[in-house]
């Protein structure tokens, strides 16, 4: 264990935790934009840094590791104004059209602006421009908001490691893209959107079916049916409708979703999907009450074990269901009906 003073206030930290982790620990928060806990420690955005006694310079709080008897300061002027330098140089390039991004009421570098109560960039010079991307079929890259934290690289080499994006040329013509500078859609990225998932601004944003601000949904904790891993994810819903898809950063996704699970819930809201059970009448079928389905079901399977016996059935489960779903399905038929022909569909 390590003991050092953050603000005034003594703790003690497992050594090889870094300033940041420290922070958290008692509770001082830090901003950040490039860190992510379950990435290698980057240090890019600098929005982290903090002022430790005997330093020579600022320190990045993400990826410096605390040390025995280290004085800490998060908030004294010279951390406050480097904080705002740094902002400043990330607006003087970044388009400020907060009014009509769609990433407004959910972007850090927004919320971090008002904080610090950073206006403008207030530097001249050249400004980057760069054409916007929409080949992908579920998401819009817009270079010319990109604050290159590399939040977005290194979530897909670390995590997806698909290896499809990362930061191309060098100095001011640093920009994220794909191999050989070409569009997404002529890539090998496999549309996972986990890179969409923690941009913290609005470069990379999902192609919605409908406009919606953050504060707009409420979001549901689910678990994605698209197969049997059991991704958890939060539905964004407004006016009970889903709207959009957000993972959640525990076992067994940690905060990782496939194309299927970030972007495969349109179907929930299309005009062709059943929403009642159906019933054959007069060879027709018609809609019915879950009731209704349930006695059916029930009679039906009372007269064929009556009559045929409980070898006359068979379950066949699914993958895309819960593993807790398919060790219901197959106690119901073991237990209840008293059969032992179940299979499982391990195919999508």
């Amino acid at each position: 264990m390590v003991n050092l003073i953050i603000n005034g206030v003594q703790c003690q930290v497992e050594l090889g935790s870094t300033i940041l982790q420290a922070a958290q620990k008692i509770g001082i928060n830090i901003p950040t934009l490039c860190y992510d806990e379950r990435l290698a420690a980057h240090g890019a955005c600098r929005i982290c840094v903090v002022e430790v006694k005997g330093a020579r310079a600022l320190m990045a709080s993400c990826s410096t590791p605390v040390a025995e008897g280290m004085v800490i300061e998060t908030n004294s002027p010279s951390v406050m104004e480097a904080r705002k330098e740094i902002l400043r140089l990330m607006i003087e390039n970044h388009p400020l059209d907060c009014l009509t991004c769609e990433k407004s009421g959910n972007c850090i570098l927004q919320d971090l602006c008002y904080e610090y109560d950073v206006k403008e960039g207030g530097f001249y010079g050249e400004k980057k421009s760069y054409p916007i991307d929409d080949s992908n079929p579920f998401f819009i890259y817009d270079p010319n908001k990109c604050i290159l934290c590399g939040k977005c690289v290194r979530v897909d080499n670390e995590l997806q490691c698909t290896g499809a994006i990362n930061l191309i040329d060098r100095g001011f013509k640093t920009h994220v893209g794909v191999a050989g500078d070409r569009t997404f859609e002529d890539s090998n990225c496999v549309s996972c959107g986990n890179c969409v998932s923690v941009c913290p601004v609005g470069a990379l944003m999902s192609k919605k079916p409908e406009k919606f601000r953050q504060w707009e949904v409420k979001k549901v904790r689910t678990t994605c049916s698209y197969c049997g891993v059991g991704c958890q994810m939060e539905l964004l819903v407004k006016d009970n409708k889903v709207v959009g898809i957000e993972p959640v950063n525990v076992e067994p996704n940690d905060g990782l979703l496939c194309v299927k699970g970030k972007f495969g819930y349109r179907f929930l809201n299309h005009h062709d999907r059943l929403k009642t059970p159906l019933i054959r009448k007069d060879g027709e079928l018609k809609e019915a009450s879950w009731d209704e389905a349930m006695d059916l079901i029930v009679s039906k399977v009372k007269e064929i074990k009556r009559e045929y016996g409980p070898g006359a059935f068979g379950a066949l489960s699914s993958a895309r269901c819960t593993n807790e779903e398919n060790y219901l399905m197959q106690k119901l038929f073991r237990a209840v009906i008293g059969t032992n022909n179940v299979d499982h569909c391990a195919r999508l």
